[in-house]
């Protein structure tokens, strides 16, 4: 297994990290249009379509995005969109995990539906912006997740139990602590002023998220990027609870040794669209 895990790794890499630094955007756009796609008909398939009607509905968030980026929506400004969204994704996830599984299911399978290609859409449309900014702005982004997923594990198998002894949803991620959470933030926050150093260090060729937060306060920054690192967690927990009200394990098999796309960008799907509102409010 974890050979596996090395091995589709690195074939991502191999792929994703081209198409990041080519100069123009356009690689990297196709690239995360044909995962996000994926993405969409892991979605369909797991609130229980036919395999014909999943591929379809990949191919519709395929269009969409397609049919945004070719109407310019990459360089608009799209403040209202992304201040919805933002709000949308705070609202909802609060009140799904409050909901629980057996409520999840109760949901209409045509809300599932739009629901889910709407945070797919908007989460490509987000990524893709993001990358039109600049690749310090994109990596700033995509590092929030990913250190606030590694240090909250650190933190949560060092201290879990030991400060608060309470799990943070044990209904739908037992593995989950609220020391796990705590230390995300905290990894988080040391992440940020140093990125905001090394952009003024390094003269970087674009605003990282956390240099653009900074021009506006230091404590609109330290806010911020808690607040983010909280709702990274939000998006993990929420893509746990629509898997056990599927009863599967993995969103799919597509990425061998790690599951579905769904199960590696589920901490991103809130981030991506909140970092494009707290970039433009």
């Amino acid at each position: 297994m974890l050979r596996q895990r090395i091995i589709t790794a690195l074939l991502m890499l191999a792929i994703l990290l081209p198409a990041v630094f080519y100069p123009s955007p356009v690689p990297f756009g196709v690239v995360a249009l044909v995962l996000i796609a994926a993405g969409a008909w892991e979605w369909a398939r797991m609130n229980q379509t036919s395999f014909g009607t999943a591929v379809a509905f990949g191919g519709l968030c395929a269009v969409l995005s397609g049919a945004a980026w070719w109407a310019g929506w990459l360089q608009a400004s799209m403040r209202g969109l992304w201040l919805a969204v933002g709000c949308g994704w705070v609202l909802l996830g609060v009140l799904l995990l409050r909901a629980g599984v057996s409520a999840w299911a109760s949901v209409p399978k045509s809300v599932r539906l739009i629901g889910g290609l709407v945070a797919l859409w908007t989460a490509w449309l987000a990524v893709a912006q993001a990358r039109t900014m600049g690749i310090n702005f994109l990596f700033s982004v995509l590092v929030l997740v990913w250190v606030a997923d590694i240090f909250a594990y650190f933190a949560g198998r060092t201290w879990g139990g030991k400060i608060f002894a309470r799990k943070l949803a044990p209904s739908i991620s037992p593995g989950k602590t609220w020391e796990g959470a705590l230390g995300g933030m905290l990894g988080v926050l040391v992440v940020a002023f140093v990125w905001r150093w090394a952009d003024t260090a390094f003269a970087a060729d674009s605003m990282s998220l956390y240099s653009l937060l900074w021009s506006r306060r230091v404590i609109v920054m330290v806010v911020a990027v808690m607040f983010m690192a909280a709702m990274s967690v939000v998006g993990d927990l929420v893509e746990s609870l629509f898997k056990r009200s599927a009863g599967v394990k993995d969103s799919s098999a597509l990425l061998p040794g790690h599951g579905g796309v769904l199960d590696r960008v589920d901490a991103l799907l809130p981030i991506l669209p909140l970092a494009m509102m707290l970039s433009t409010v």
